[in-house]
C-alpha cells in the first residue's frame, strides 16, 4: 500500500480523526487523574476496561472503521498473556477498544516521549521496554513479574515486537511466551484482520472499512520447556500464518 492510494476524502476522514483522538485525550486526561488521584491508582483497571474504549470508538468512527470482536472460545482466559499480530498503527486503538479486563499493555520506551502517554501509561501500570536492548527489555519484563501475580494482572503483548518487520507475520521474540512461563499464564492468541489493510503503518492515514479483533481459545503451557520452547512458538507463529492466509515458513522465533 502507498500513499496514492488513499483519496481525498481517506485523507481528510483521517485528519478529523487524528484531531478528533487528540482532542478526546486532552479532555479524558484530567478526569482519568482525577480518578486515579481519588482512587490512590485502583482505578487503572476501569480506566483500561471502560474508559479507554470510550475513548477510542468515537475515533474510528470519524475514520469510518467498523471495529468487531469475534469469540472463538466459549470463555476468555484471564489472567493470561495476550499475543497479537502488529503491523499497523491502528492495532493501538483496537487494542484500545477491546477493554480486556486487568490488562497492561507492554509498549516500546519511545511512546514516554509524548507527556500524556507517558503521564497516563506509568499512572496505570502500563511497561514500557526498549525494544532494541533485549537484555534490558527482559530485566524490565521481570521486575513486573512480582506486581503482575500480585495482582492478578493479564498483559497485552505483540511477538512481533515491532510493526516493522519482513511479511504479512514477522518473526516471534520469546519474550511473550518466556512471560507466561514465568508467571504460569496461558497465552491468548489475538488476530486483528483488516488492520493492515486500512493503514498503510506509518501513519493514521486510513481507509474506510472494517476491521474484526479475532480472540482464540487460550493455549496450555503447562508442558512447555526451555528445550521445546521454539517449537512451540513456530507453531504459535503458524497459526498466525494461517489466520492470515498465508503459507507456512521457515523464519525462525528470535530472542
Amino acid at each position: 500500500m502507498s500513499y496514492s492510494d488513499f483519496g481525498f476524502i481517506e485523507y481528510l476522514r483521517s485528519i478529523l480523526a487524528i484531531a478528533t483522538f487528540f482532542l478526546i485525550f486532552l479532555l479524558f486526561t484530567p478526569i482519568i487523574l482525577f480518578l486515579l488521584f481519588i482512587s490512590f491508582g485502583k482505578a487503572s483497571n476501569f480506566v483500561v476496561e471502560k474508559i479507554a474504549p470510550i475513548m477510542v470508538h468515537p475515533v474510528m468512527w470519524v475514520s469510518g472503521i467498523s471495529f468487531n470482536v469475534k469469540m472463538h472460545t466459549d470463555e476468555l482466559a484471564s489472567p493470561a498473556v495476550f499475543i497479537i499480530n502488529h503491523s499497523s498503527t491502528l492495532d493501538v486503538l483496537t487494542l484500545l477498544a477491546l477493554g480486556l479486563p486487568k490488562v497492561r499493555f507492554v509498549a516500546k520506551w519511545e511512546f514516554q516521549y509524548n507527556p500524556i502517554f507517558l503521564i497516563l501509561g506509568r499512572l496505570t501500570g502500563q511497561i514500557f521496554i526498549k525494544r532494541g536492548k533485549t537484555e534490558k527489555a527482559i530485566q524490565t519484563l521481570k521486575k513486573t513479574h512480582r506486581r503482575i501475580k500480585r495482582d492478578e494482572l493479564s498483559v497485552m503483548m505483540a511477538p512481533e515486537g515491532s510493526r516493522k518487520h519482513p511479511g504479512i507475520i514477522g518473526p516471534f521474540k520469546k519474550g511473550p511466551f518466556r512471560m507466561a512461563m514465568d508467571l504460569d499464564y496461558p497465552i491468548v492468541p489475538i488476530y486483528f484482520e483488516g488492520n493492515r489493510d486500512l493503514s498503510k503503518g506509518g501513519t493514521m492515514i486510513t481507509k474506510s472499512g472494517e476491521v474484526t479483533a479475532h480472540i482464540h481459545e487460550a493455549i496450555d503451557i503447562s508442558d512447555w520447556t526451555v528445550d521445546n520452547l521454539p517449537d512451540h512458538i513456530k507453531e504459535v507463529r503458524n497459526r498466525y500464518l494461517n489466520w492470515a492466509g498465508v503459507e507456512e515458513d521457515d523464519v525462525r522465533p528470535i530472542s
